[in-house]
């Protein structure tokens, strides 16, 4: 049986549109007060925190360093630097340098956390919703573990180098907030929408509900990507994340199953 064999048929109105966002949102806070779901906020906090430790007393030193004797050679930022000296101010460097660093190490640690809540917590979130709020929705997902290590393998490679070479166009204003919003927006979109469903969903269901669903799962990244911004979000988002991308797409697959969407 091929994929050209499938019909597949326009979702509800109401699967498509923002109210199934808000609806996952709303059902994501309500399941993040659960006692289990509050002890599983530790593990990729515990993790990252754990990781920007690490990094920061390893790399601090030699990083600030090789960015000082690097910074020697930015023809901009010394003119600038030079004028703001002379006008009694302070050395740019002086602030420019520790910022570019947490700048490179601390998303490195929060990827990992997000990694963390990928691959361990998200287990963990789907049984729960599938003991309280999707009984019977049949786990039909195949090399489940693998496809979701590698997933978060090439993830979160990908954030990294990519978050490393756009690093230079943080001097240009408006790419300073708009590049770490679409990375961020590309990591939580990319690991998360696949392990919410890969437990439960075929290959082939897993590809209609993402085809069908892109916007909004893009949607449910872009706004997480503009929460991470806010520091005091960190202890909570990694798994809050994964609840709600968890409640979109167990619902959407209930409804692709329920509505008769795929036709043989």
């Amino acid at each position: 049986m091929s994929e050209s064999d499938i019909v597949v048929r326009r979702p509800p109105r109401d699967a498509t549109g923002m109210s199934a966002v808000m609806r996952a949102f709303k059902r994501a806070a309500i399941t993040q007060c659960h006692p289990k779901m509050l002890a599983a906020l530790f593990l990729p906090f515990f993790i990252a925190l754990l990781g920007a430790i690490v990094l920061l007393w390893a790399f601090w030193a030699p990083l600030t360093g090789w960015l000082s004797a690097e910074s020697a050679d930015w023809d901009i930022i010394n003119h600038v630097d030079a004028w703001m000296v002379a006008i009694g101010l302070f050395s740019i460097k002086l602030y420019l340098i520790p910022i570019l660093a947490a700048g490179i190490l601390l998303p490195l640690s929060g990827i990992l956390g997000l990694i963390i809540a990928a691959v361990f917590v998200m287990p963990i979130v789907l049984r729960h919703l599938e003991k309280h709020d999707y009984p019977g929705l049949k786990r039909q997902g195949q090399y489940a573990t693998a496809v979701s290590g590698w997933n978060a393998v090439w993830v979160g490679g990908l954030f990294g180098i990519g978050w490393l070479l756009t690093m230079p166009l943080w001097l240009i204003p408006p790419l300073a907030i708009l590049l770490p919003v679409c990375w961020w927006a590309f990591a939580f979109t990319r690991m998360l929408s696949v392990d919410a469903i890969v437990e439960h969903a075929s290959s082939r269901e897993r590809r209609i509900v993402w085809r069908q669903h892109r916007g909004q799962l893009w949607t449910i990244g872009l706004i997480m990507a503009l929460v991470n911004l806010m520091p005091p979000a960190w202890l909570v988002l990694p798994v809050f994340s994964a609840l709600v991308y968890a409640h979109f797409s167990l619902d959407a697959l209930r409804r692709l199953r329920a509505d008769g969407t795929i036709d043989v």
